[in-house]
């Protein structure tokens, strides 16, 4: 356990180096602050011995009085220093922590996000990495405080009576060891409420997200319920580690009062035999309650490095994992589209269910290719490899006869215009969502929203380009998002247009007027259309109809009416439906 304990931390290793000479001014400080607070106990002797012999005395109490002021401003200073300069390095690789995981986020691919849930990816983000900071910040001060304590006060205690002072330290062993007993499960059950607070932010995140879908269906008890249940798991872990917090802090002040008996029985004893002095005593006692809160704070500092740990381990699970799709160093540019795209021999599995198997086909620079088939046939995955957003595996792709996988995959995104199946809209204004796609944020707005067909839809709105389409485009309509998605895509201006059903939500005439609108825009461009509405490939020059993974048909529409297949059936089949509506 412990060795994983370090493994899971050796990650701060690197954060902790860049910052170091701040933790070592911190622990320059720190020796001052323990310096002036253990000068204070021996100037309270010597005011004592004073009072009791004031002609030998050396100074007078008045002036010890004066010192101890003194040394108590010193203390106050320099702990403002100490805790200054390392809080605020705990912050800082909180800070730097934060946006290497983000970074890293946004380098994963599809696969790390289908198995990842929102809200436990935010609880990550909040409370463990503030566990991670309270560890780094006050966690390792109150380590270096504590060993300069215990050599510092255990040293002057041994030059004031050493007998003593073994029988003042000899429950501390003993508190050691049980502290040791009860701590082990203390990173188990750090780890599982981590968990269960992740699992409860998923859930909050995915009831605000769909709540509409949640009132829709009178779901409201249902939900409250499953949140209660979360919620009271949630609860019982913490619950479970409050209860070994606290019997941790009974066991630090056990070993303390027993010291101070201890102290206070035999150092009595020691006062009226003469052996020491009461001034000694008096400074024996006070570095020995100096030795109260390092140790009581010792059961606190191992919760920190435990639920640190525990937290930590959780944060390596995004900071060390690899996406399978990523760039070579010697990776090659791409900027334009000349010869065209060819597929080989391609297949694609999802876990153990092969998604497209062995799709073959050349696309010339400049074509038109519609994509059709049923449900799960494998169309959007074909986008999304041409993307990168999925690793290419079995077989190949080649854009200008260059592997797609040896092409760097920001220059190939550069090229592509991509409109997604489901449409995802920033909490903006409408400009801000159609210039997002425009790599330098030149480009004629009001062009791409009347190439989408969006003009009169935008004159209704009070605000115009200005409106807030709110959460994940909240205030439009189906139809609306996705010509805005397609705005979006064309202010790029991409070489390569990928479409993914991007007029499922658009009514029969609106989706002829962007349909003539698009053979103009797309006239010099290399478009792939996937759709099942088969009225969407009118100016297609090539469909691919795909079945359980392969091309089945291909050819231009009327070819493939004439073939009497796959396509003319699909065809009839909507011809049939429009004329029963």
């Amino acid at each position: 356990m412990l060795g994983q304990h370090i493994k899971d931390l050796s990650h701060l290793a690197g954060y902790l180096g860049v910052l170091r000479w701040r933790y070592a001014a911190g622990t320059v400080f720190l020796l001052l602050t323990n310096g002036f607070a253990l000068l204070i106990p021996w100037f309270m002797k010597m005011a004592v011995e004073g009072l009791q012999h004031p002609a030998s005395a050396s100074l007078s109490p008045a002036v010890c009085a004066m010192v101890i002021i003194g040394l108590a401003a010193g203390n106050c200073i320099t702990r403002v220093f100490s805790r200054t300069l390392m809080l605020n390095a705990a912050r800082i690789i909180e800070f730097r922590i934060r946006e290497d995981l983000f970074q890293r986020l946004l380098l994963l691919d599809q696969a790390f996000f289908s198995t990842s849930r929102t809200g436990d990816i935010l609880s990550r983000f909040s409370n463990d990495l503030t566990n991670v900071r309270m560890l780094v910040g006050f966690g390792a001060m109150s380590v270096i405080n504590t060993l300069i304590i215990y050599i510092a006060a255990v040293t002057m205690m041994m030059r004031i009576h050493p007998i003593l002072t073994l029988c003042a330290v000899i429950p501390f062993p003993l508190m050691v060891l049980a502290v040791k007993k009860v701590s082990h499960n203390l990173f188990k059950h750090s780890l599982a409420a981590q968990q269960e607070l992740a699992r409860l932010t998923s859930l909050t995140e995915e009831s605000v997200s769909t709540v509409r879908l949640i009132k829709a269906y009178c779901r409201e008890n249902h939900f409250q319920g499953m949140y209660a249940e979360v919620s009271d798991q949630y609860l019982g872990r913490n619950l479970k580690l409050a209860r070994l917090r606290g019997l941790l802090l009974p066991l630090m002040a056990t070993a303390t009062g027993a010291g101070t008996l201890i102290v206070l029985f035999l150092g009595g004893r020691l006062v009226i035999s003469g052996t020491i002095s009461l001034g000694d005593f008096v400074a024996f006692s006070g570095y020995l309650a100096m030795l109260v809160w390092p140790t009581a704070v010792m059961g606190w500092i191992m919760t920190l490095a435990q639920r640190g740990a525990a937290s930590m381990s959780r944060l390596n699970e995004i900071l060390e994992a690899e996406s399978g799709v990523s760039s070579a160093p010697d990776a090659e540019q791409i900027k334009e589209l000349r010869q065209g795209i060819e597929m080989h021999d391609l297949s694609f599995y999802y876990g153990a269910a092969k998604v497209l198997d062995r799709v073959s086909c050349h696309i010339r620079a400049g074509e038109r290719i519609g994509v059709t088939g049923a449900v799960g046939s494998g169309k959007s995955t074909l986008l999304k490899l041409l993307t990168r957003q999925l690793p290419v595996g079995d077989g190949q792709i080649l854009l200008d006869g260059r592997d797609i996988n040896r092409i760097n995959a920001a220059s190939l995104r550069a090229i592509i215009g991509y409109v997604p199946q489901e449409t995802f809209l920033f909490s903006r204004s409408i400009r801000e969502n159609i210039a997002y796609g425009a790599v330098g944020g030149d480009t004629d707005i009001d062009e791409l929203v009347r190439q989408a067909r969006l003009t009169t839809d935008i004159e209704k709105f009070h605000e115009g380009l200005e409106t807030m389409v709110g959460e994940k485009g909240v205030a439009l309509s189906g139809g609306q998002k996705q010509r805005l998605s397609i705005a979006r895509a064309l202010s790029a201006n991409p070489r390569i247009l990928l479409l993914d059903d991007p007029l499922s939500a658009v009514d029969a005439g609106r989706e002829e007027e962007i349909l003539g609108e698009m053979g103009r825009i797309c006239e010099d461009r290399t478009v792939l259309i996937v759709s099942h509405r088969l009225s969407a490939f009118r100016d297609c020059d090539r469909v691919l109809v795909l079945q359980d993974g392969r091309i089945a048909e291909q050819g231009s529409p009327a070819e493939l009416l004439e073939q009497d297949g796959l396509y003319a059936m699909m065809y009839r089949m909507q011809r049939l439906e429009e004329e029963l509506l």
